[in-house]
């Protein structure tokens, strides 16, 4: 494309470029002089006064930098000689004989004292009118000897709370005897304070209760290793490759113990093999959703686990994983209850309804007589449990 310039431009143009030409030319002749110039020379020739303007001037200086001391941000122009240390109190007691000495600014207004408009008086409000209220002799006779401690039992009967802390009126109200020792005109006082101790350390020999899960010790149903925090990573695989032998542990908790993934691990490949363990708690651990989906999955390969706590891990698991969880739960038929709380509702209701159906699923009572067991599902439910249809015998005596 080109461009059309506008006529009276263009002369403009043809009129201001010699003149700008010939201004280069002679400022390039003037800067041609000082091309060879010998800056030794120069300074040599230079007297010792003209020497420290330069060397003033020539000074790096950064004002605008906070950082940097008063003397570095600023060249020192200060020629007088310094007179000694700094002397704090006189500086103040020269600013401050200073500052006494300074005549005050005039008023635009001066100030006379003279009141103006009308004072102001308040208005005199009427006494309340006390109504004298005659009590039948025993009840005065009875309020005059009354203590302070009677008082407040029978001001905290009568509903005048406003007389008394919240602490004497309640206890005036849930006890039949006098309880309030101090009386209406106490000080109200905190609640006394009752202190609660720590819960006591785990006191597990985390050693020898391996060698006992090892042993397959028959007096062994549960091993708790909540809360010991210094067990090593090989220890707690050696428990899960331990309980694949075992035929006696029930349950097995190792919550706040500092478990990962490769522990998550090594127990979903116990549960695969397992027969004898009814629950598994693995809360407050640093288990990632990949551990937690290994421990969720073995459950397809497990009909013996009834309780699993994977709750409360260091990162949350994600939607991904909360579904496939859910989706595990749906097909799984023996779990009967699942320590989890979902963030998203969806699988949330999913899997409270799985465990609801598990739940009807094994409702069982046990007879009083001859200690057998009897269902009490219905018939659609015994359908949907074992995956056929039942037929209904009717005695031919009863359709007679």
């Amino acid at each position: 494309m080109h461009s059309v310039l506008d006529p009276d431009f263009t002369c403009l143009l043809n009129l201001v470029l010699p003149g700008v030409r010939s201004i280069m030319s002679v400022l390039r002749k003037e800067m041609e002089k000082y091309r060879d110039i010998d800056e030794d020379e120069l300074l040599k020739k230079l007297s010792e006064e003209e020497l420290q303007r330069l060397e003033d001037e020539l000074e790096e200086l950064d004002p605008d930098n906070a950082l940097l001391p008063a003397g570095m941000r600023q060249k020192d122009q200060t020629k007088k000689a310094p007179t000694g240390t700094f002397q704090r109190d006189n500086l103040l007691a020269h600013l401050e004989k200073q500052a006494q000495e300074h005549p005050d600014r005039e008023d635009l207004v001066p100030f006379t004292g003279e009141k103006r408009g009308k004072a102001w008086i308040p208005k005199k409000r009427p006494d309340p009118i006390i109504e004298s209220v005659e009590l039948e002799p025993e009840l005065e006779e009875a309020l005059a000897s009354a203590t302070d401690a009677e008082l407040c039992d029978i001001a905290a009967i009568l509903g005048m709370h406003t007389l008394m802390s919240n602490q004497q009126y309640y206890e005036a109200l849930a006890s039949s005897t006098i309880v309030n020792k101090q009386g209406l005109n106490s000080v109200i006082q905190c609640a006394q304070y009752k202190p609660v101790p720590d819960e006591a350390p785990n006191s597990t020999d985390v050693d020898e209760t391996l060698m006992r899960v090892k042993r397959n010790d028959p007096d062994l149903v549960e091993v708790n290793l909540n809360n010991i925090r210094n067990i090593p990573i090989p220890t707690l695989k050696a428990y899960a490759e331990a309980l694949m032998k075992n035929t006696v542990v029930e349950r097995f908790s190792i919550i706040g113990t500092r478990s990962n993934d490769p522990v998550a691990f090594a127990l979903a490949s116990m549960l695969r093999v397992n027969t004898t363990l009814k629950s598994l708690n693995v809360e407050s651990n640093f288990i990632t959703g990949a551990g937690i989906m290994a421990l969720v999955e073995s459950l397809e390969f497990n009909t013996t686990l009834l309780e699993l706590k994977i709750d409360n891990q260091s990162q949350p698991l994600g939607n991904t994983v909360e579904m496939e969880i859910a989706a595990m739960l749906e097909k799984n038929t023996t779990l009967l209850k699942f320590g989890y709380h979902f963030t998203q509702q969806g699988p949330r209701l999913r899997g409270s309804n799985a465990m609801m159906n598990n739940n009807d699923l094994a409702r069982v009572v046990r007879s009083e007589t001859d200690g057998s067991f009897t269902f009490t599902l219905s018939v659609p439910e015994l359908e949907k449990a074992f995956g056929k249809k039942f037929k209904s015998k009717t005695n031919k005596k009863e359709k007679a």
